[in-house]
């Protein structure tokens, strides 16, 4: 994808639909008002268009690299499922929201299924946001003291809620919750498959939803399957 300052906006999120989220980050109408160029937009906005450019031009790097999460130390790979994972959730929720609702009040009355999917994000983003709080104030803190504990030979945390077996529990059952609503999500919307003649906000709304899951599915995936297996072993092997 080539990107220069004289194509419209229109054009570069027709050549791909993920540029829509960047536009919409600096405010930049890509739907009804995408028919003028970058320059202008940019001009509009006061944004930089070097800095757009290159946002623009990174919305396909791939994020696949083959990292051996399995054998990270187990602090490095805490931070980071709360620096890539819990920041990509808080900085898409609120754009997600905006997308559901502005394409069920538009759109609703002709595909009902949008104002569904709109209730259902909302409910699947507020149980994660209390989740994700949950893990970085009680859960993850946790199991760093028992790493350190290990580490320094001191004595285990002392912990309130009995064995870590039973946030674990916790935390794993609410992430089944969530995907059980992006499985109902991915239904509903043909497996993000916009209808014929959408708008450009209903196609962003969909390639969104499509890019979350997929992150919530690698997030949860280091949780329950590395994260949560080597905590408990952990606990069990210092505890007396």
């Amino acid at each position: 994808m080539t990107i220069t300052e004289h194509k419209t906006v229109a054009e570069i999120v027709t050549e791909n639909i993920k540029t829509a989220h960047v536009f919409k980050k600096y405010g930049i109408d890509f739907c009804c008002g995408g028919g003028v160029s970058i320059k202008s937009a940019c001009a509009d906005k006061n944004v930089n268009f070097d800095v757009l450019e290159k946002e623009l031009s990174a919305v396909d790097q791939l994020a696949k690299n083959a990292y051996d999460y399995n054998n990270w130390d187990l602090i490095f790979l805490i931070d980071h499922i709360v620096n890539i994972h819990h920041v990509y959730v808080e900085e898409s929720i609120p754009l997600l929201m905006q997308y559901a609702n502005r394409v069920a009040k538009v759109h609703g009355s002709h595909y009902s299924e949008v104002v569904t999917i709109d209730a259902l994000f909302f409910e699947v983003a507020q149980e994660l946001s209390a989740h994700m709080k949950k893990e970085e104030h009680i859960l993850f803190p946790y199991i760093k003291e028992l790493i350190n504990a290990e580490k320094n030979n001191t004595t285990p945390p002392q912990s309130h809620f009995g064995t870590i077996k039973n946030p674990i529990q916790m935390m794993e059952h609410e992430h089944e919750s969530a995907g059980d609503i992006f499985k109902r999500i991915a239904e509903l919307s043909n497996n993000y498959t916009p209808p014929e003649g959408a708008c450009n906000t209903f196609k962003a709304l969909y390639s969104k939803l499509d890019e979350f899951e997929q992150d919530l599915h690698q997030h949860i995936h280091l949780e329950n399957n590395i994260l949560h297996p080597k905590a408990v072993k952990l606990e069990q092997k210092i505890t007396p």
